[in-house]
């Protein structure tokens, strides 16, 4: 039997052993959730000129001097002017410009009225002379200069930089970056993550004999490597023939740029994959101080780092989260590859064995009075998926007794928390 390894150290010697890949230049609605590779500088300010941040008037603040509800200044309206368009007619002493949101600010004018805080005052048929003849509108608020008004560069300055290297591009990200003219940048590409699923148990549809299962494990894990924003890629499913699974290793050594696999890396006599495995060399088998997921393949063939996951269905998922995900995310160019952590108070009684493990259980984490709680969402044993689809955290629990009611726990966020 193996010694066993620390998780610290496991993740260590993992994430020494990859690097990113190279950057390339994409089309900036190809770019969520990959990371820059260069700093981004604004080449324009944002917004380009001044405009309102209001439906509303365009007005000299001087002229709205003393306006209030009871005593409205009445000023000559002498154009209407829309977002796009660029303004023609300047505001004069006692005058307006009807605008809408995003529009230019007109030379003159520089404040905004609300239209809330307006009443249009149309002119009389058949006019009336004076100052006074044509539309109007009442002023019934006094405004300072820039009210509603936003200045040019006001969000970014020219020659500023955007985002620096290394950037995570999210949602928000993309539409700044389209702000300032950004259509094509370049992001450290994604990885190319292959995903092979072993065992002549497993079935992907149809009626299940006697000792066949469904085959979860690869659905799952595909669908880790997208939520990731990851490239996955399906290699399938292969009997427990040994020659086939290298042949298949070999193909996806060509078209990946990692590869996962789950099951037969134990220590049983039909651990095929761990067979298959050994021809290719590199890789070390661990025996890592965590429940569940304690069998881990690991090496780099070809340049291909190779991740031999359990086939229980929980331990591959939580070996995924432990030690392939941080190193794919190393890969994608990502500086934080570990999911976030907090401390949580125990709802329950998380008891525990000693065995000199790491226990890692399956918990809801909520946000209640002030703070985070957590709880096991079902039975902890490392074929019951269900339970893990409830839980959005890893109860990290150190060797001993475990960890009582009330009291603290270390919890790795798998999602966000509810209620908060």
């Amino acid at each position: 039997m193996s010694p066993l390894v620390s998780l610290g150290d496991t993740q260590a010697a993992i994430l020494g052993a990859v690097t990113r890949l190279e950057a390339i230049a994409v089309p900036l609605g190809d770019a969520l959730g990959a990371v820059l590779a260069d700093a981004v500088v604004a080449g324009e300010p944002v917004p380009p000129f001044p405009n309102t941040a209001m439906d509303g008037y365009a007005v000299r603040a001087d002229d709205t001097v003393g306006a209030s509800a009871d005593t409205p200044v009445r000023l000559r309206v002498v154009d209407d002017l829309a977002a796009g368009r660029a303004p023609d007619v300047p505001v004069g002493a006692g005058e307006a410009i009807r605008i809408m949101t995003g529009a230019p600010m007109p030379d003159g004018a520089d404040a905004i009225v609300m239209v809330e805080r307006t009443r249009r005052d149309p002119a009389p048929a058949g006019g009336g002379g004076g100052q006074d003849e044509g539309d109007g509108v009442f002023v019934e608020v006094e405004v300072p200069a820039g009210q509603h008004v936003r200045r040019a560069g006001g969000d970014l300055t020219a020659g500023q930089t955007v985002f620096e290297a290394g950037t995570r591009l999210r949602a928000a990200h993309v539409g700044v970056l389209a702000s300032v003219g950004a259509a094509t940048v370049r992001v450290f590409r994604r990885p190319r993550v292959g995903v092979l699923s072993t065992g002549d148990e497993l079935v992907e549809s149809g009626p299940l004999a006697m000792g066949q299962i469904r085959d979860s494990n690869r659905p799952m894990l595909l669908g880790l490597v997208r939520e990731a924003g990851l490239e996955p890629i399906d290699l399938g499913t292969v009997r427990d023939d040994e020659d086939r699974i290298v042949a298949l290793l070999e193909d996806a050594f060509e078209r990946c740029d990692a590869v996962l696999t789950s099951g037969g890396v134990s220590v049983g006599d039909y651990d095929f994959v761990k067979a298959a495995l050994e021809r290719f060399g590199a890789l070390e088998w661990r025996q890592v101080a965590i429940k569940p997921a304690k069998p881990l393949a690991f090496g780099v063939v070809r340049g291909v780092p190779v991740f031999g996951l359990p086939g229980n269905p929980v331990s591959s998922l939580v070996s995924f989260e432990m030690f392939a995900r941080p190193a794919l995310l190393q890969m994608a160019g990502q500086v934080q590859c570990f999911r976030p952590e907090v401390l949580a108070t125990a709802e329950h009684d998380l008891a525990r064995r000693p065995d000199g493990k790491l226990h890692l259980d399956r918990v809801l984490v909520r946000w209640h009075d002030g703070g985070y709680v957590a709880g096991r969402t079902g039975d902890q044993s490392s074929n019951v998926l269900s339970a893990t689809a409830l839980a959005n955290g890893l109860a990290m629990l150190p060797d001993g007794d475990g960890v009582a009611a009330g009291e603290a726990v270390r919890v790795m966020l798998l999602d966000s928390p509810p209620d908060h």
